[in-house]
């Protein structure tokens, strides 16, 4: 029998919403990446994101949360929208989008897409310029 606040779950979020929030695929520590980042949010989540790649092509993205599932949504969209871009297109990912793409990611939890592409985005700098991005 399902209760009354997975129902409610169900109903007030977007299917890419729910599918990011459950998918547990690309949560992994991976040995040796080419690009590496840990960053907390003011909220206390952590994400961590591992990039296997280079400047033309990032072959693969995994992360690691410590944090919501509002934090685990925004961390596997930014991991779909930058797989397989360039360096230099992967750049253009925003929280904006992550916002956009989810569609139902509350308005109190919008830092959580602003967290996931700022430590996105300092394991970019660590894939391209070899300077490790922890903060």
């Amino acid at each position: 029998m399902e209760s009354k606040t997975n129902k409610a779950f169900f109903q007030h979020h977007s299917l890419n919403y729910i599918e990011m929030a459950m998918r547990s695929d690309r949560m992994e520590r991976i040995q040796n990446p080419d690009g590496y980042s840990k960053k907390k949010g003011d909220c206390g989540d952590m994400v961590e994101f591992f990039l296997k790649g280079n400047r033309e092509k990032i072959k693969s993205v995994s992360f690691m949360v410590q944090g919501c599932m509002n934090t685990v949504a925004c961390s596997n969209t930014v991991a779909d929208f930058a797989e397989g871009q360039s360096s230099e297109e992967a750049w253009d990912i925003t929280p904006e989008q992550v916002i956009e793409f989810l569609e139902t990611l509350p308005r109190d939890h919008y830092h959580c897409a602003e967290l996931c592409v700022g430590a996105f985005y300092l394991a970019l700098v660590d894939m391209t310029l070899g300077k490790p991005g922890c903060y």
